[in-house]
């Protein structure tokens, strides 16, 4: 039992989604979880006011249940195949985030001093969210796409557009550890 409420090895989860990629390839599909953001936009309308929505969704039906998929997933993951053991992380980064004031650093998944509700909702929280959301809504827009649809899809396929973008990803989260987040807390 063990075995499956621990975090997967790499050795595992490498393979499975190789094959799920094969099996998407085989099919002629792309895999990219931004994709659906414009796809529930069409659903809702958006396509009478922008062209960029007006495009058949009902064909992307199948990478819906990727979302769903994924939120059915997280909650079964979460709440059902969980062990509330601690996160095995190198000391020296639990001391890292220790000294940056995250008091629960290798202790849970989510630190509570980002995803408490106390802190969601503070000035300092809320600034976070937005100016993150807007961030990753556009940087997601601008690289056509989002990070699972680059970093897997793309490399699967080998195209060049997703090399750069994760090349792009790993350079932006860098400076964001290295530089930013030291400012923010």
């Amino acid at each position: 039992m063990d075995f499956i409420l621990d975090p997967w090895p790499w050795f595992v989860t490498g393979p499975l989604i190789a094959l799920v990629m094969l099996l998407l390839i085989f099919f002629g599909k792309t895999f990219g979880m931004s994709s659906n953001l414009r796809t529930f936009c069409s659903i809702g309308g958006a396509g009478k006011y922008s062209d960029f929505f007006r495009f058949d969704w009902k064909a992307q039906r199948w990478n819906l249940t990727v979302v769903l998929g994924a939120i059915i997933g997280g909650f079964l993951a979460t709440s059902v195949l969980s062990n509330s053991a601690a996160i095995d992380l190198n000391p020296e980064t639990v001391t890292d985030l220790q000294e940056l004031g995250f008091e629960n650093a290798g202790k849970s998944l989510l630190p509570p001093e980002i995803y408490a509700w106390e802190y969601a909702l503070s000035l300092k929280g809320l600034a976070i969210l937005i100016i993150a959301g807007f961030l990753v809504g556009f940087g997601t827009r601008y690289a056509g796409g989002c990070t699972s649809g680059h970093a897997i899809t793309g490399l699967s396929n080998l195209q060049l557009p997703s090399l750069i973008a994760v090349i792009g990803f790993f350079i932006g989260g860098l400076i964001m550890t290295h530089f930013l987040l030291p400012l923010i807390f």
